[in-house]
């Protein structure tokens, strides 16, 4: 073969064939060259096919043939690169004090704070998810671009070849410092630049919970129970009056986890962001007792502390007796089989970092404390001592007078002033007496006294005090809410065919008497029940069709009223008259600087008048 022709057909491989070959030895690769490349390539391709395609193979490159990477999880830039992906969520403090007015009257404070505290929980936990899937996300970055930098297998290796030798480019030094570092898993020194520059340290968001104090039956179980039917968290309720410590007869305070962890489902996820409602918590405060030992005390605030703190619960997924009860009333406390994954007797791990603790209690005589430190306070001349709760209610908890006014000074929170609405049917606005509810000046101190330890005061930030119900919060307690009793007793005889009706007169002797029985709203069906015990024995069956309970028979000067078929104008019209009646009390025993109108054209008549 003429060396001219050599030249043009190895110009492509010249740079491969060594210098010292001689051109006999030269001519003869060519040819063989030439023959196994025709060989491969199909004549029918063209010219500038074949050159395309050529340009592809491996050993045409002189580098890498890839020297960079895409990744379609980058932040977003521009004027949205700062704003939050998180987002309020539907569920706002607001939408919860909604929920909380159709089922609990009054109590505004502590409905404030449960729905700001549980909204925050709910908001944190939505965060830490959010971390979680941005360190899974970074973590799965990190070894995308790893991946870039590593000998890829070949098909002709041999098989159980392994991707672990690392390239570069050396005519680019970059690429050197995009390879990340390898950082063993497990536990090594840390580094001292790591240590200074924490700029990939994530926020950590605390917890805080909540500590409900005041007397018994306001409303502080019912809010929690009500929180519990909206929210997608699971929530358990624990009594502490059966808690002791480990060795003695009772609940261990790990139970009140397991309850949760019942609640839940069996779930460990759904445990470890869960609420637990510790009620009755003032019932473990400290006592000096003069034999024994104190073992549902001081120890049990103490096995408590690294609970609420955060800590790891060993939890066995055995269902309590309850569980296979037949007809349950699936409340929110009572166990549900266990799923698929928790076997009979086995033990689960869960972490109570992220649970929110609820506390709840009476703290009875607590006021007291209070009381003594105000007034040691406010000793000198001119200070005003305690005097003997004249103007304080039954409980002692509410204050009015001038011993509200000197409380209000002191008030540990900011209190909206109360905006007057104008009375179209009264010229004068009728404005109540001001009430001071002492336990909402309680402090670290005062709880200390009463037998709390200060670790578990400390742990616990947010303290909000519940106030004593008065006659007229116990006559909305009656008829407001959607559960309200007078509703429940009605439906009851509706069931039996036969319409029950209360009077004004009567629902407001009702709270009367519960007011002075001290248990709250928990009077108020002992009450009913002693007013209705008769009437329901007597009127199923017979032709009985109405029952009207009036402030006479509240007073228990005469058994209800009762009207059979064919009376129902006969039960409106007594129904009517004993409105009738109230109203005409409540106008003797008004104050006669307050002007009554019965309708708007007597207010029109007034008001031109000058009154």
């Amino acid at each position: 073969m003429p060396f001219s022709v050599t030249m043009l057909l190895s110009r492509p491989l010249q740079r491969a064939l060594p210098a010292a070959v001689s051109p006999q030895a030269r001519a003869s690769y060519l040819a063989l060259y030439s023959i196994s490349r025709a060989t491969r390539l199909p004549l029918s391709l063209p010219l500038s096919h074949t050159r395309k395609s050529s340009r592809f193979h491996r050993s045409d490159f002189s580098g890498q043939g890839f020297s960079s990477f895409y990744e379609p999880d980058q932040p977003t830039r521009g004027p949205l690169g700062g704003a939050s992906s998180v987002g309020a969520g539907v569920i706002t403090p607001k939408v919860l004090r909604q929920h909380l007015d159709q089922f609990v009257v009054d109590q505004d404070r502590a409905k404030i704070v449960l729905s700001v505290a549980v909204h925050e929980h709910h908001l944190r936990i939505q965060e830490l998810k959010r971390q979680q899937q941005e360190q899974a996300r970074l973590e799965a970055q990190a070894q995308r671009r790893a991946s870039v930098f590593r000998h890829p297998v070949e098909v002709d290796e041999f098989p159980g070849q392994q991707s672990t030798v690392e390239l570069h480019n050396h005519n680019d030094p970059q690429s050197f410092s995009e390879a990340p570092a390898y950082r063993p898993a497990s536990d090594s020194p840390a580094d001292p630049d790591s240590l200074i520059d924490n700029s990939e340290h994530q926020l950590l968001i605390e917890k805080s919970n909540v500590l409900i104090l005041g007397p018994t039956g306001v409303g502080k179980t019912l809010m929690c129970k009500t929180l519990a039917k909206t929210l997608g968290l699971p929530i358990s309720m624990s009594d502490c009056t059966t808690f002791t410590q480990a060795g003695y007869i009772g609940d261990d305070v790990e139970s009140c986890v397991a309850r949760l962890f019942s609640a839940a489902n069996y779930d460990i996820e759904a445990t470890e962001h869960g609420i637990i409602v510790l009620d009755e918590i003032d019932k473990i405060a400290g006592t000096k007792i003069s034999y024994g030992k104190d073992v549902g005390g001081e120890g049990v605030q103490q096995a408590l502390l690294k609970i609420i703190e955060g800590t790891t619960v060993q939890v066995q997924a055995k269902p309590e007796k309850s569980a296979n009860r037949p007809g349950g009333t699936g409340r929110m406390d009572t166990p549900q089989p266990p799923g698929p994954g928790a076997s009979k007797g086995e033990v689960f791990n869960i972490r109570t970092d992220n649970i929110l603790f609820i506390c709840t209690g009476a703290f009875s005589n607590l006021h007291k404390i209070i009381l003594d430190r105000k007034s040691k306070s406010g000793m000198g001349f001119g200070a005003s001592i305690r005097s003997s709760s004249a103007h304080a209610a039954a409980d002692g908890t509410m204050l009015r007078g001038p011993e509200a006014e000197l409380f209000k000074k002191d008030a540990p929170f900011f209190v909206p002033p109360k905006s007057e609405v104008p009375n179209p049917f009264g010229i004068r606005q009728v404005v109540k007496e001001d009430k001071v509810n002492v336990l909402d000046h309680v402090q670290p101190e005062d709880l200390q006294k009463f037998g709390m330890i200060p670790e578990l005061i400390g742990r616990i930030p947010t303290v909000c005090a519940v106030a004593a119900l008065d006659e007229d919060a116990l006559v909305r307690v009656l008829t407001e809410p959607k559960d309200s009793l007078i509703r429940q007793e009605e439906h009851k005889s509706y069931l039996r065919n036969i319409e029950l009706r209360f009077t004004t007169g009567a629902l407001r002797e009702i709270a009367r008497k519960a007011s002075k029985m001290g248990t709250g709203a928990r009077g108020l069906r002992h009450i009913v029940d002693q007013l209705l015990l008769q009437a329901k024995y007597e009127t199923p069956g017979s032709s009985v069709k109405h029952i009207l309970v009036t402030q006479d028979v509240a007073l228990l000067k005469r058994a209800p009223l009762y009207f059979h078929r064919g009376q129902s104008a006969a039960f409106e019209a007594t129904h009517a008259q004993e409105e009738e009646k109230w109203e005409e009390e409540l106008r003797r025993h008004e104050d006669p600087s307050i002007l009554m109108v019965n309708n708007f054209q007597e207010y029109r008549k007034a008001g031109a008048a000058g009154f």
